[in-house]
């Protein structure tokens, strides 16, 4: 188990900022740093260098979408980078993760994207899938599975019942909120320490901790808590 913090911010100054503040309290706890589309598009492949430098693995959240041969360059693009983690999205399929796994060097993860956070039920059916949320994550998983990926991305909610289907996943979950915080646009939501305690394995804390007044102190209360 491991704290992310999404660092998802166009500004490399403020981000580095922020690895700076954090980096004493989720490193130890084998943490890292998430770094969004917000900062890539921004930033680039340069600002991924820039915050690899502060010593903390990266998860670079591109959350990929498109077909098998576009996907596969991406990930040959980004291969260089050596981050620790990068995600794609599951709907893309099997044939398309498999030749994003063929392009990535085994040293980076590669876990797919299940069903957003910020969606429910009826944004499931608005888009043409008529599974429950939980149901369709679960699909998904056992479709990422078999494409030989490491594993997903899910809220806390599901966590649990992907780690008993998948035991050995990397189960990421963003979303998390600090007791008491704003769920903002999320919608299935829950603290870092029941997140863990379902079974995640990177926990993926943003706003709680990026924009409290003290990021510093925000991460290591946090931290406190698992």
């Amino acid at each position: 188990m491991s704290v992310f913090v999404a660092v998802d911010t166009p500004d490399l100054a403020r981000a580095e900022a922020l690895a700076r503040a954090v980096a004493p309290h989720v490193g130890p706890i084998g943490g890292g740093l998430k770094l969004g589309l917000e900062f890539f598009m921004a930033n680039g492949p340069d600002g991924v260098r820039r915050m690899l430098v502060h010593g903390l693995p990266v998860f670079l959240d591109v959350k990929l979408h498109d077909i098998g041969n576009t996907v596969a360059g991406a990930m040959r693009a980004l291969a260089p980078l050596r981050v620790a983690v990068v995600n794609v999205h599951a709907a893309i399929g099997e044939a398309a993760m498999r030749a994003a796994r063929d392009a990535m060097p085994a040293t980076t993860a590669i876990i797919a994207v299940t069903v957003l956070t910020s969606f429910d039920a009826a944004d499931l059916h608005a888009i043409g899938v008529p599974a429950a949320v939980p149901e369709q994550v679960l699909h998904l998983a056992a479709m990422t599975r078999s494409a030989g990926l490491q594993g997903v991305v899910c809220a806390g909610s599901e966590a649990a019942a992907v780690r008993a289907a998948w035991p050995d996943a990397v189960i990421a979950v963003p979303g998390l909120r600090a007791e008491g915080d704003a769920v903002g646009d999320q919608k299935r939501v829950m603290t870092p320490r029941a997140a863990r305690d379902a079974g995640a394995s990177i926990l993926v804390v943003g706003r709680s901790i990026t924009a409290a007044p003290d990021p510093a102190a925000a991460a290591a209360a946090i931290a406190a808590t698992l």
